[in-house]
């Protein structure tokens, strides 16, 4: 029988989870693992914003599912996953100018 996880040992392997999976959508061959240690990583790779979008749904249905988060519990941390680990969006400038 499997071992059952404190929330702390929950949350860090959602760190996990959900960096990989960005690394996945963004179409980067890098995991977690990779990047562990370095300073600044975030900022050496890049995602689209429609990657970026994608993302963030995966992680919000994610943290529902695993961390029995409510929909808006888990938004609110995927916008603070964004601010910490959040990989830079590629096509921001041209994306910004379609908005307006």
């Amino acid at each position: 029988m499997a071992k059952r996880l404190s929330r702390e040992e929950k949350r860090e392997k959602a760190v996990i989870d959900l960096i990989n999976q960005m690394f996945i959508i963004a179409g980067h061959d890098v995991t977690y693992d990779d990047v562990l240690g370095k300073d600044n990583w975030f900022q050496e790779y890049s995602m689209t914003v429609e990657q970026g979008e994608e993302f963030k749904k995966w992680g919000k249905k994610y943290l529902m599912k695993n961390l029995g988060m409510r929909a808006y519990q888990a938004e609110r941390e995927m916008m603070w996953f964004n601010v910490q680990w959040g990989l830079t969006y590629s096509d921001w400038q041209e994306y910004n100018k379609n908005e307006n």
